[in-house]
């Protein structure tokens, strides 16, 4: 069982999002189980669980586990494809984000944009790799750190920058014709808070973004907090300049 996959199908993100077959997902995350299993577990005639779970193996997402005696009969044990599941934009191609079309290192929507341009790309160079039967070389840094003002955030930020612009500078080499390009993504974004109930609203400084520490914007227009100077963007996509999009 994969720790994680993408759902690129359309079909198959349909059927993974109908709430009975969600929940037959997690429960064959945990452990393989039968359709007579399930149906106790789900509230669901045994007949119906057996419907749903042909449609998860029609699309790759259960699998058969091994089969087991039990009376006359013979059981099927399925189990899931993965321990989780993540639908990829791919599955809805006509409206998938486009970081592209305009890039706002403050916006959080093109955030969200690069964001799925990830999931997609990662999913599809997943596949790519299995069917070759290769590895596929990644790495990820993740990290939490508390600023203790927006100030301090964007300095942090005006650094990042400078620091990653450097390194690509340094390692870039376009004419390298045994190299190979690579997509180079950071993000910075407030935690996410696991607490029920609305956070208290901290009073908002004057121009910050959404971004900035935790407070909102007071009005509409570059954020003086931002101290980024404007430079050209990089050819391996890693822009140096900070523009504000108001967020709704």
């Amino acid at each position: 069982m994969l720790d994680v996959t993408v759902i690129e199908d359309p079909e198959a993100a349909a059927v993974s999002l109908d709430p009975t077959r969600a929940r037959l997902l997690a429960e064959l995350a945990a452990a393989p189980a039968s359709a007579a299993m399930l149906a106790g577990r789900v509230g669901l005639p045994r007949q119906k669980v057996n419907y749903h779970l042909k449609a998860l193996e029609r699309h790759g997402l259960v699998e058969l586990a091994g089969e087991r005696r039990k009376g006359n009969v013979n059981e099927r044990l399925m189990r899931a494809t993965a321990a989780s599941y993540v639908i990829s934009p791919a599955a809805l191609p006509a409206v998938q984000p486009d970081p592209d079309r305009f890039r706002d290192q403050l916006s959080a929507r093109w955030l969200l944009a690069v964001g799925a341009r990830l999931v997609r790309d990662v999913g599809t160079l997943i596949s790519g790799a299995a069917k070759a039967r290769r590895r596929l070389a990644t790495y990820a840094l993740d990290g939490e750190v508390r600023f203790a003002s927006a100030a301090d955030r964007a300095a942090f930020v005006q650094e990042l920058t400078a620091g990653v612009s450097a390194l690509i500078r340094k390692y870039d080499a376009p004419d390298g014709e045994d190299g190979r390009d690579h997509r180079i993504v950071v993000a910075l974004h407030p935690t996410v808070k696991t607490e029920t109930g609305p956070a208290p609203e901290t009073p908002p400084a004057a121009g910050t973004h959404p971004t900035a520490g935790r407070s909102r914007p007071a009005a509409a227009g570059p954020s003086p907090a931002a101290g980024i100077p404007p430079a050209a963007e990089s050819r391996s996509g890693v822009s140096e300049r900070a523009t504000h999009e108001p967020e709704q």
